[in-house]
Formats: structure tokens, sequence, C-alpha cells
């Protein structure tokens, strides 16, 4: 069995809805991540880090990602991350030169709210995760999964597509 670890960052992902101030706010136990994998029979390492949305994110930030990755005996990593700044982070992760597979992934709506499209992103970048033969950095969002170089957030239509 493939074992795999998810680093899971924050972002709209992991955002839930706070009823005293009335705000969307990180939680930074993973519940979201371990309720859709608990279902999994794959077992899975959990590291819940910075627990930011992803506009607050910064190089201090994915260095304490590059240095998990470093740092971990796993070639498979799914990065939990926020949508606006993802392509930011595998860039930087690209760098690297990390010998590993890597996929990012987050959501666009919190799975606290609406649980599909968290549910989905993660579990194609599972799939997609359990499949690759060669090592790279992808990014998997909206049923869409490339390199992270082709794969962009389209702010206009409001989801992920895929550029040639």
């Amino acid at each position: 069995m493939k074992k795999i670890l998810i680093i899971n960052t924050g972002g709209t992902f992991n955002k839930v809805y706070n009823p005293i101030s009335g705000e969307l706010e990180i939680d930074k136990s993973g519940l979201a991540v371990e309720t859709i994998a608990k279902n999994w029979l794959t077992k899975f390492k959990v590291i819940n880090i910075i627990g930011k949305d992803s506009l607050d994110m910064d190089d201090e930030d994915r260095k304490k990602i590059l240095k998990t990755i470093k740092k971990s005996k796993y070639k498979r990593v799914i990065i939990i991350h926020g949508t606006d700044t993802i392509d930011k982070t595998a860039s930087y992760l690209n760098l690297a030169k990390l010998n590993r597979k890597i996929i990012l992934t987050g959501a666009m709506k919190p799975f606290s709210i609406n649980p599909i499209e968290a549910t989905a992103n993660l579990s194609s970048a599972y799939g997609y995760l359990l499949q690759l033969k060669e090592n790279g950095l992808f990014i998997a969002m909206n049923g869409k999964i490339d390199l992270y170089s082709r794969v962009i957030k389209n702010r206009g239509k409001g989801y992920f597509e895929i550029t040639l």
C-alpha cells in the first residue's frame, strides 16, 4: 500500500462559521480532511500546519511547507491549500526540485458549508496521486488535474482550468 502524507495548511477548504463573531474562520484541527479521509482504506499521515487563508501566506509559510516535505519520509504528498495563492506555493516548491509526487488541492467553498467540492477535490488528488508513475508537482481543482504550471484559477469565471 502506498503511504501518503497530507499537509493541511488551511484555506477555504478548512473554514468554519463562528456563530459568535459571524465570520468564517480556519479550523486548524483538520477536521474536514479527517472527516473525508476516515472512510478510505488508505492510511494517511495528516499534518496540520500554518492554518491560514492563502492570501495571508508568505514565503516563510512556504518555507515551512517545504521543510515539512523534506523532513518526511513520504514520496507521495497532498497539500491542502487556499486557492488564491496555490500557484505561488506550487512555483516555490518546484524551485526546490523535490524528488516526490506532490499534488496541491483546496476548495472554493468551505467543507463545513458544502462538503461536495472539497471532497471531490481531495478525492481527485488522492486518485491521481496513486496512479502517478513519475515525480512532479500538480494541482487538482474542479475536476482539472495537471502539472502545476498548467492549472490556473480563472478569477473571472470562478473556477480552475487547464491552459495549453
